[in-house]
């Protein structure tokens, strides 16, 4: 399949485009501490499995994203495992432009930050902005909504970080910011991809109206190491 590097996609994004921002050890890979909470192997080995323990902290939790079964090292903690979606964009099928959408850069880090831990849009630092470009809608000189680029393999740019404040909520900002990264994605000469939880029927469902379709079922496990 001409898009199976996004079966292990944190895997590959560390093994290329994002390779400056992890770390490594033999089959496995994690982005940097501080950074994002992200690791994957590149099998399912015992090996690869053990290869992730030695590079996690005591206490750390790391979340894992792949297309296969995730198995967990022996000891540690499986704090969530669920279901997930991996959606893809074919070229063209997104397209926009919005002057209420505003880039955003280091100076908005701990504004962004504080909007991700009250919305949860998945793993998030103050350093999110290394992966790639941020955009956001501004109320009253607030950001309350935004949207951005994570995992970057060669071809793809994940979509991610989608957010709206709880007061904001039904404005459409979240399909809005979609579409306008998408389109940045677009431009950049890269495929748009992202995932959504297999039980948020209405995230899939929006998506699909700005012409992601999904490209296949994957897992989701947060794996936390004993202290």
């Amino acid at each position: 399949m001409r898009n199976a590097v996004l079966d292990r996609p944190i895997w590959s994004a560390l093994a290329t485009a994002h390779a400056a921002l992890g770390e490594c050890a033999g089959l496995a890979r994690r982005y940097r501490p501080g950074l994002l909470a992200l690791a994957g192997t590149e099998t399912d080995t015992p090996q690869a499995m053990a290869d992730f323990a030695a590079l996690s902290r005591p206490g750390e939790t790391l979340y894992f994203l792949q297309a296969d079964p995730i198995l967990p090292p022996t000891g540690f903690e499986v704090l969530v495992a669920a279901e997930a979606v991996q959606m893809i964009a074919q070229a063209g099928a997104v397209v926009a432009s919005d002057e209420a959408i505003v880039a955003l850069g280091e100076e908005d880090a701990e504004e962004m930050l504080a909007l991700a831990i009250l919305t949860k849009p998945g793993p998030f630092s103050l350093k999110s902005q290394a992966l790639g470009r941020f955009w956001g809608v501004r109320e009253g000189g607030r950001i309350v909504a935004m949207a951005g680029e994570r995992m970057k393999q060669p071809g793809y740019t994940e979509l991610s970080g989608v957010c709206t404040h709880p007061d904001h909520r039904g404005k459409g900002y979240a399909r809005r910011l979609s579409l306008h990264v998408a389109a940045r994605i677009f431009e950049s000469g890269a495929q748009p991809y992202l995932h959504a939880y297999a039980s948020n029927a209405a995230a899939i469902g929006l998506y699909e109206t700005i012409g992601f379709s999904q490209r296949r079922s994957m897992y989701v496990a947060a794996l936390r190491r004993p202290d």
